[in-house]
């Protein structure tokens, strides 16, 4: 009878899953989110409203959400009352990276149950 043993050790013993077994470095970040993280890094905190009229990025929430994703550090603050382009704005998402920008608390120890 074949061999029919999978993983990458043959089987015979469980493959580590611990985060101390692993290199961690930051994602490669490409296109809108990449632009954003930028943005985040160059300034203290950015307007959501500043990513989606001045900048071009229609869904800056969402790119937020896919930084996330990747484990960067990226804090929300709603403001109230924002003035904008002449006019009050509500609720208004403001952006910043924190301390340490990747990997964000608990990010990692979330991705060793995995």
């Amino acid at each position: 009878m074949a061999n029919n043993k999978k993983g990458r050790n043959g089987g015979d013993r469980a493959t580590p899953n611990d985060s101390s077994s692993r290199d961690h470095k930051p994602p490669t970040v490409t296109g809108q989110c990449a632009e954003v993280l930028d943005l985040l890094r160059a300034s203290d905190a950015i307007l959501s409203f500043h990513l989606t009229a001045n900048l071009a990025i229609p869904e800056a929430a969402a790119r937020i959400h896919d930084l996330r994703g990747m484990g960067f550090n990226v804090l929300t603050v709603i403001l109230p009352e924002v003035e904008f382009r002449g006019r009050v704005r509500r609720n208004v998402a403001l952006y910043s990276l924190g301390v340490p920008s990747w990997p964000a608390p608990g990010f990692l120890e979330e991705r060793a149950g995995e």
